[in-house]
């Protein structure tokens, strides 16, 4: 269990930084091809780093949940069929959080 969790905190953080740079790098070359912007370097990077957050995290929190509420939604269901719309609905509404999160990632990404 105590694997699990680490793994679980630290892979993001790992992956995070690679993520912003390559971002940053693409910008670059991307708009050194098109019109130039006003914005600095740092702020490619920190925006950058903000889409990859944007994603990452909501989608980190979505599995959770998924993890935790689709057994207990299968657990239900194998009990009492009837129970399928809630539970499907629960599921549903723990799979939006990671939706959210890459509209809002998407929006960053245009940002840049």
């Amino acid at each position: 269990m105590k694997k699990r969790m680490l793994l679980l905190l630290l892979l993001p953080l790992v992956f995070l930084p690679l993520l912003g740079v390559a971002a940053a790098f693409t910008v670059s070359t991307v708009q050194s091809t098109t019109t130039s912007t006003t914005t600095g370097v740092y702020d490619r990077i920190g925006i950058a780093i903000g889409a990859g957050l944007a994603i990452g995290l909501p989608a980190l929190g979505a599995g959770l949940a998924i993890s935790a509420v689709g057994s207990a939604a299968i657990s239900a269901l194998a009990e009492k069929p009837e129970t399928f719309f809630r539970s499907f609905l629960i599921v549903a509404l723990a799979e939006a959080l990671a939706i959210y999160g890459l509209i809002m990632g998407i929006l960053l990404w245009l940002k840049l």
